[in-house]
């Protein structure tokens, strides 16, 4: 398994996606590719893969790796499985952000201009880009820093 095509495809793979978040967020395609299952379920599945091959196929995670401390995740994140799989990770997780940040910038009448800063934001530093985009919405009056739907 090439590990570093697998991480280039899917960090080059979700620029389109960005793209048309950007570009042509009430198209219907966007609504078709970005906010249904489609990517999700594509990177999620290809996540499940990279995170179940060390215990299907191998070679094993580095020893010592865990999730419950800082060193076990550095240890773990040693292997490229691993750290493909973490990337991918945060590839789905952003690219939602992204998008619920968009359906709820339209539905709230958002500048979309703002929005693109937000997006930009979002895809490069996930968490920062999801408080701009809350605390300019709440400074505009397009609604409160809670992520709910009122």
């Amino acid at each position: 398994m090439n590990v570093g095509l697998i991480f280039s495809i899917a960090n080059a793979g979700i620029i389109p996606f960005w793209l048309l978040l950007i570009v042509a967020p009430g198209w219907r395609g966007t609504q078709l590719l970005v906010h249904s299952i489609a990517i999700p379920l594509i990177l999620g599945l290809t996540y499940f893969w990279l995170f179940a091959s060390p215990f299907i196929m191998g070679p094993p995670l580095p020893e010592g790796g865990s999730f419950f401390s800082l060193t076990g995740v550095m240890t773990l994140f040693q292997s490229p499985v691993a750290l493909t799989a973490g990337w991918i990770h945060y590839l789905v997780f952003d690219l939602f952000v992204g998008a619920w940040e968009t359906r709820d910038a339209t539905r709230r009448g958002f500048p979309h201009w703002l929005l693109i800063v937000c997006l930009v934001v979002t895809l490069m530093v996930g968490p920062i880009g999801l408080m701009l985009y809350l605390l300019l919405r709440a400074a505009l009056g397009k609604g409160g820093l809670s992520l709910s739907e009122t």
